[in-house]
């Protein structure tokens, strides 16, 4: 393979994303954990599957950093997980910790490369990671909107009893309970939901969406969503690893675009082979602006936690 990513945090999330990338044959995966014998496991559990899943994608498990030198791409996964009754907030003191640790050695052993953030709370953790890596902001970049759209056109397509293909949503906003998915810019073959469903409906599936996270948690009670977080981040990287140039909504750093500033939040963005292209900027309502400054104010909180 010609490119190579590498995934930090060899956990559910990880290693199903390691999964995702070699399965799709989109590179060579470096997979890397602190807890020794685990990452090592799980690549070489992936490689004996290859023969079966029918690809030429090399694995390496590791807790070594230099194994990870000149990677494309770093998804960071890494940080402790939530647990039931805990908030993405709850999390910050000790994650922040742990990201700025990994950046800074991923930035020694892949300075070009671009980093697609995981880790909750995800919006402060990009903000960390941009802060260690001092990489410019086209190259740093959360998995968030991908997630949140993907949770609701499941839950339109349940809804309406019809193909996930036909149906494309947008959500904006932080990744939590202050996401702000819009109904009208969400369609099925092209029909806005507005138009095929009620209000009171749409406005339930909303509701699920950005409860979408806790729901699982709820249900697994020992953990946290795994599969649907690393097919969002891997379709990021699969548009940045063939130069795609896709629209998907993810957490990037805005300088005034949406009248926001200094701030990690998602929003639509082109994903080409340079990181983010270009920032996709849409009208949106009062209410819609009201919704997104609500979710500003919930990151700009988080901001404050992490320079205490």
């Amino acid at each position: 393979m010609d490119k190579k990513v590498t995934v930090i945090g060899a956990g559910n999330v990880g290693a199903t994303a390691a999964q995702r990338l070699a399965e799709k044959e989109l590179c060579d995966v470096v997979l890397i954990d602190i807890v020794e014998g685990i990452p090592q496991g799980k690549a070489l559990d992936l490689t004996e599957a290859a023969p079966i899943e029918k690809h030429d994608s090399h694995l390496t498990g590791t807790s070594d950093y230099e194994a990870s030198a000149g990677s494309d791409i770093v998804i960071i996964t890494a940080g402790m997980p939530r647990k039931p009754g805990m908030s993405r907030d709850d999390l910050i003191s000790t994650n922040a910790k742990i990201i700025t640790n990994v950046t800074r050695q991923v930035v020694k052993m892949s300075p070009d490369t671009i980093l697609i953030m995981v880790s909750n709370p995800l919006d402060a953790m990009c903000h960390v990671a941009y802060e260690a890596s001092g990489f410019p902001k086209n190259r740093v970049l959360g998995m968030a909107g991908v997630l949140d759209s993907a949770r609701f056109r499941a839950f339109i397509s349940m809804e309406l009893n019809v193909s996930v293909e036909n149906i494309h949503a947008f959500v904006l906003g932080g990744h939590g309970d202050t996401m702000v998915p819009l109904p009208r810019y969400s369609t099925v073959a092209g029909i806005p939901i507005t138009e095929l469903m009620t209000p009171d409906r749409i406005n339930a599936l909303v509701q699920r969406t950005a409860a979408g996270g806790a729901e699982i948690v709820s249900l697994l009670r020992t953990g946290s969503a795994y599969y649907a977080p690393a097919s969002a981040a891997v379709e990021m990287a699969e548009s940045i690893l063939k130069d795609k140039k896709k629209i998907l909504p993810c957490a990037a750093y805005l300088e005034g675009e949406y009248g926001i500033n200094d701030l990690f939040i998602g929003v639509p963005v082109k994903l080409g082979a340079g990181g983010i292209e270009e920032i996709i900027q849409i009208d949106l309502t009062d209410e819609e602006k009201t919704a997104l400054q609500k979710s500003v104010k919930s990151i700009e909180e988080l901001k404050e936690i992490l320079k205490k």
